[in-house]
């Protein structure tokens, strides 16, 4: 299904989910996708929602997060379009149960979902080379999930190309302190 679509994601959701893993390094985060689909088949990523950086795996906050999002974002005309997961060790680049379970879940209610997966080596060469591809790999369900642009095609793009430079620029100024995701938001409801 998701094999034709392309999708574009927006600088402030982008750095926004990046910001996250690299303020819980040592854990794994997810994130929630939102955005529309349009006219010319491209999935649009408008915005994005830090979800949680402990015990991603439970059901209860997830489900109370989702429903809390699709409330706030439906009335200004976005869907969840897709799920984004990142590793809590450095060298792993599987995709895990979590993030499949969670892409099942959302690909029912949105068939083009995307799951995104932060790739470490990529990040980590970012400042040495090249500013205009994500850091990230894209899966998509056809039968199951799989990996997208492997064979060199590249159906995730940046809308805005200086994205990585503000992104290397944000990471140098330390802005991931001021992230604040769901889990922050359940310890302290002010934030």
């Amino acid at each position: 299904m998701g094999g034709e679509t392309r999708y574009e994601i927006h600088q402030n959701a982008y750095i926004k989910l990046i910001l996250h893993a690299l303020k819980h390094r040592t854990s794994a985060v997810n994130a929630v996708l939102l955005g529309r689909s349009t006219t010319a088949g491209v999935v649009e990523i408008v915005e994005s929602v830090p979800l949680f950086h402990s015990q991603i795996g439970l059901l209860p906050p997830l489900e109370i997060a989702l429903i809390m999002i699709e409330e706030y974002y439906g009335e200004k005309g976005l869907t969840i379009v897709g799920y984004f997961h990142a590793n809590e060790r450095y060298d792993d680049v599987e995709l895990a149960s979590v993030a499949k379970n969670t892409g099942d879940h959302i690909s029912r209610y949105f068939p083009q979902a995307a799951l995104l997966l932060l790739d470490n080596k990529k990040l980590e060469a970012l400042p040495k080379g090249k500013h205009s591809s994500p850091v990230v790999q894209l899966y998509t369900k056809e039968a199951s999930w799989k990996l997208v642009g492997s064979d060199g095609s590249n159906q995730l793009a940046l809308k805005e190309p200086s994205a990585n430079i503000v992104l290397l620029d944000y990471i140098s100024s330390e802005k991931w302190k001021d992230i604040v995701d769901f889990d922050d938001h359940l310890d302290d409801i002010s934030k």
